[in-house]
């Protein structure tokens, strides 16, 4: 094996180091995200998987004499320190597995990449997201059920998830961005190229109000094969998975198995009966999925997933409950300061989250999502035209 280079230049310390050779072992023959964990877990560090002996490497569950071979016979130091480069020239972060910034809902997955690109920024409160996925040839009623959903759930502060092709994904995206929230796509390609062509301006927009991502490296076509792979990180990124429209063949509901598999919820949009892109959807109601009409019936379906959530708390530290007697019964959960704030500007009477944000100046976005956490906790209440009251 050729000496590794030493971490290069802004990748210094563990994590840089841990990235070269996470992204060595990304570039080994034969050495897919299980292999690379069954690695980590048995060698503790990705340096330590370069400096094992060949008996040792083979001595690992699944790791085949190639395959051991593969890793200390690995030659490809310049390209991985080109990469890097690369990435860095393009304001592409690469994030290890091991690093601190890597999306604590994919580090659940079994198959989680060693190795993701990430253009733009994630979020703590990404976590509440939900991903909306359908066919490339929709149709008008998809075209406006998407984006409605998508406008709804990001006014709400949930972050919409989906994979940047033609048709439901493109419009998800823009219904996201076009009520001022979050959204996060997934590619099946590398971030250098972003896929369809036509799609560069929404690719900077989501990069701006959001993030996305790839486990593809720089350079990596869009290959038919790459999206099935691509769809279990759409669904893991997600807490459900909203179907719109698909026909029985459709990669939509490849998201929908992954989200099975992956214990999430899955909805799905009734279609009509005399088309095929209704035939997906309507059979995944038959098969038990959340019939959803409208961003309400997916809220209403995940408040225990998100009421967990919230009373983890987003940074695991606990906080004084200094707040009236009357918030403190909410269900045991703790009370943010900003959104004890807002308790105090609210009444038994609505009231307008335009007011209320000039009253606290804060951002509606933000905003919106600080009430969503609120509604969820049984704190507040939300009436017709974003109206809101205290319980």
């Amino acid at each position: 094996m050729k000496k590794d280079p030493s971490s290069p230049a802004g990748q210094a310390g563990s994590s840089g180091d841990d990235l070269v050779h996470l992204l060595a072992l990304a570039f080994a023959n034969d050495v897919g995200p299980m292999t690379a964990r069954r690695l980590l877990a048995a060698f503790g560090s990705p340096r330590t998987i370069f400096e094992a002996s060949l008996p040792e490497l083979e001595s690992v569950g699944q790791i085949s004499a190639s395959r051991a071979h593969g890793i200390k016979e690995f030659d490809g130091w310049d390209k991985v320190t080109r990469e890097i480069a690369a990435a860095r020239e393009r304001g592409i972060a690469v994030v290890p597995f091991t690093d601190a910034a890597y999306p604590g809902p994919l580090k659940q997955l079994d198959d989680a990449p060693i190795i993701l690109y990430i253009k733009g920024t994630l979020r703590e409160e990404d976590r509440y997201a939900i991903a909306i996925v359908g066919s490339r040839d929709m149709t008008d009623y998809g075209r406006k059920t998407a984006e409605n959903l998508a406008f709804d759930l990001a006014a709400r502060g949930l972050t919409v998830v989906s994979g940047m092709a033609r048709g439901i994904d493109t419009v998800s995206h823009r219904g996201a961005l076009r009520a001022g929230g979050r959204s996060i796509a997934v590619l099946g390609c590398g971030l250098d190229r972003p896929y369809p062509s036509e799609n560069k301006r929404l690719f900077t927009e989501l990069c701006d109000a959001g993030a996305v991502i790839s486990e593809f490296p720089l350079g990596a076509p869009p290959l038919r094969e790459n999206f099935p792979r691509r769809n279990r990180l759409i669904s893991g990124l997600a807490l459900g998975v909203v179907v719109v429209e698909a026909t029985m063949d459709s990669g939509s509901l490849i998201t929908a198995q992954y989200a099975l598999d992956q214990g999430k919820d899955i909805f799905a949009v009734p279609g009509n009966i005399s088309i095929p892109n209704a035939e997906g959807t309507n059979s995944l109601i038959r098969k038990g999925a959340r019939l959803v009409q409208r961003a309400d019936d997916i809220i209403e379906e995940l408040a225990p997933v998100l009421r967990g959530l919230l009373r983890s708390g987003s940074s695991g530290r606990s906080e004084k409950k200094t707040a009236p007697r009357r918030f403190d019964a909410a269900a045991g959960l703790e009370i943010s300061d900003e959104e004890k704030a807002i308790c105090t500007v609210l009444g038994d009477q609505p009231k307008h989250v335009d007011t209320i944000a000039r009253e606290l100046k804060i951002a509606p976005p933000k905003l919106l999502g600080l009430l969503l956490r609120l509604e969820i906790k049984g704190i507040v209440r939300q009436t017709e035209g974003k109206n809101f009251y205290i319980l």
